[in-house]
Order: structure tokens, then sequence, then C-alpha cells
């Protein structure tokens, strides 16, 4: 069969248009850019960072020496207080009755001594003239003794009703700050009844625990610094004050630093941050972000200075501009950054963003330099 001219054109028109061979090589897949971090900074310690609360050092509980029945109790808790002031009062009416009877205890003594001295002096003259006997006579001083013993009785018995007055006052010891209220107004207490608390406002420690590695490179007198939680940028010098022997709770260790500096705006209460600087347990180290670890969730939220952990991570091949995963090894995290002390060499370049897309061996466009 002939095919005409146009069928002939018509011909070439679809054979031309067909689609292409499927045999044909598939385009190459999108050049990924990649951030990096060139390794340059270097660092001789690692810092561990532990939460905690601010607490007093000491707290000072106050009580009455001697019960009776409670003032007006004008004290709140928070409440600043200087050394000297008047804190809490009992009413002292029972105790003033008691220094007037103790008074009159004395006088009568004193005047019982003084007729019992007269009374002396005459038997001793009648002894003298024969009168009496000498019987008569050491009775007579006997009695004076006895008068003599009654007096110091009575004037130690003033001298405690006095001081017992004194003692229906409590007055702050130091300047401090109220920690408690433990009475009310108008109640009755007991001798020894903790009325009030309070504590020095400069001086506060923190508790709190750390593993067997950060208490094993810890002394009595190791620095740390305390930063409060709701403005790190206030950063307060502190000591350990106190480590424990014995763990709480399984490698848990229990520590108090004591701050000694002193800022206005500190509270007992406030949540803070205690940190230590460790030396490295080798020469050098890099600070590369979180961000850089592959598996970034997998972490050790506790891994101490003196331990090592891998963490796998892309560095650029700038020869073959691919990425290659490697294994290095973690000091510790310092800043929120990781400390690499192992499998990082200067001026290598790390990917720290996007490295859950990345692949070793992918092809990736170096896209910005580190700052």
């Amino acid at each position: 069969m002939r095919l005409s001219a146009p069928s002939v054109a018509a011909f070439f028109v679809l054979v031309a248009c067909s689609p292409q061979d499927s045999n044909a090589p598939p385009q190459d897949p999108p050049v990924r850019g990649l951030i990096t971090q060139t390794i340059e900074e270097t660092s001789e310690s690692t810092e561990r960072k532990y939460p905690g609360v601010l607490e007093p050092s000491e707290i000072t509980s106050l009580s009455f020496e001697v019960g009776g029945k409670l003032d007006v109790v004008s004290l709140a808790v928070g409440q600043r207080v200087v050394k000297g002031e008047q804190l809490a009062v009992l009413d002292d009416t029972q105790f003033i009755v008691s220094i007037e009877n103790a008074r009159a205890s004395v006088d009568e003594a004193a005047a019982l001594l003084k007729q019992a001295e007269d009374d002396l002096g005459r038997q001793e003259t009648l002894f003298e003239r024969g009168v009496v006997s000498k019987v008569t006579v050491d009775n007579a001083r006997t009695d004076v003794q006895t008068r003599q013993a009654q007096l110091v009785q009575a004037q130690k018995s003033l001298t405690s009703a006095e001081e017992n007055l004194a003692d229906t006052k409590i007055f702050a010891p130091f300047d401090g700050i109220i920690n408690s209220v433990d009475a009310d107004s108008f109640a009755t207490v007991a001798s020894g009844t903790v009325i009030t608390s309070l504590y020095d406002a400069s001086s506060y420690e923190v508790s709190f625990s750390v593993n067997f590695d950060t208490v094993s490179q810890l002394v009595v007198g190791t620095p740390a610094t305390v930063r409060l939680a709701d403005d790190p940028s206030i950063a307060l010098a502190a000591v350990v004050n106190e480590l424990g022997e014995r763990a709480d709770t399984v490698s848990s260790f229990p520590v108090i630093v004591e701050l000694r500096d002193s800022h206005p705006l500190i509270r007992a209460g406030m949540a803070v941050e205690v940190s230590f600087e460790f030396a490295l347990p080798a020469d050098q180290g890099y600070l590369i972000p979180m961000t850089a670890a592959i598996n970034e969730g997998q972490i050790p939220e506790d891994a101490g200075p003196g331990s090592v952990v891998p963490v796998p991570v892309f560095v650029f091949d700038a020869d073959t501009g691919t990425v290659r995963k490697r294994e290095v090894v973690m000091a510790g995290i310092r800043e929120n950054k990781l400390l690499i002390i192992d499998g990082l060499q200067p001026g290598e370049r790390v990917a720290i963003a996007g490295v859950s897309f990345l692949r070793d061996g992918m092809k990736v466009n170096l896209i910005e330099a580190e700052e």
C-alpha cells in the first residue's frame, strides 16, 4: 500500500512528538545546601550545671524562756528586721506581781535578820555579865545565820522574777528576714514554744545531688558559680561547703555550696543553677552545637567530666563536595554545646543544621560559613 504525501508528513510528525526513550539516564537530584561550623576554638575545661533552690544557710528559731499569754503578734513572713528589734512580747502582769512579791519577801527577810542580829548582840552582852548561858548565845547566833540564808534566798527569788520579766520579750539577735511566724496573737504559749524563725539575709546555700564522676572531683572549698534562673546575668561566687559521703539514691551524692557573694535581688526559695569548671580529660576540646549530633535525642543528660561518649556527626569533605559520617568522642556539655575531645581536627567543617536529612557520601553545597 502506498502512502500519500500528506500521510507521510503526518507519520514523521507523530514520530517527532513521541515520548523520549525510557532508557534515557535520570536527572541528578538537587544538591542540598549545608551549614557548617569550622573547628577552631579550643577549651581546657568543661562546665557542669545543676539546678537547685536558694535556701538560708541557717534558720534560727526564737522562743520565750517562760510561758504566758502573747500580746499582739505583728510579724510577717519575709519581713526584714534589725538586730535588737522587739519581735514578740508576753503579757507581763503576772511577772510584775511576782517581782513585787519577791521584793516584799526580801524586805521581810532583811527585817528578820536585823532583829536576829540585835537579839544576838543583847545575848552576848548578857552572857558577859553572867546572866545567860552560852547555849542561849549559840541559839541566837544560829538564828542570825538562818535569817541570813533566808535573805539570800529571797534576793535570788527577786533576781529570778526580774529575769523572767525580761524574758517576756523576744528581740532579733541579728539583722535578718522572718522565715516563719508560728504563733497567733493572744495565744497562751509554754516555755520553749517556737514563736518565729529568721535567717541572715547575707548567708545562703544550695543543695543538690551529683553523680560519682562529679563528686570524685569535688572537695570542700571547690569554687562554684550560682546563677539565678530568672536572671542568669546575676552570677554569684560560691564554694562547696559540704559533701555527702553516702549516696542519697543510687549513684546520687548530696552536695551543698555556700554563697560568698550577695545581691539585693536574691531571696530564699529562688530557683538557681550551680555550675562547676572541671579540667578536661584530654589536652584540648572543641565546642560544637548539640544540633550537630545525628542522634541528638540520644545524648546522655549526665555525661559527666571524665566520661567519654561516642557521638556520630557529619564532616564536610571539600575535595569531593560531600559529607562523611564520623564518630567523635564527647566529654560533657558546656554552655549547651557538645565538648568534643577526639575525632575532629582544626580546620574541619562539621554540619550543624539539617543533619537528619543528610546521608553518608551525599553531595552538598556549602552555603554558609561559620562566624
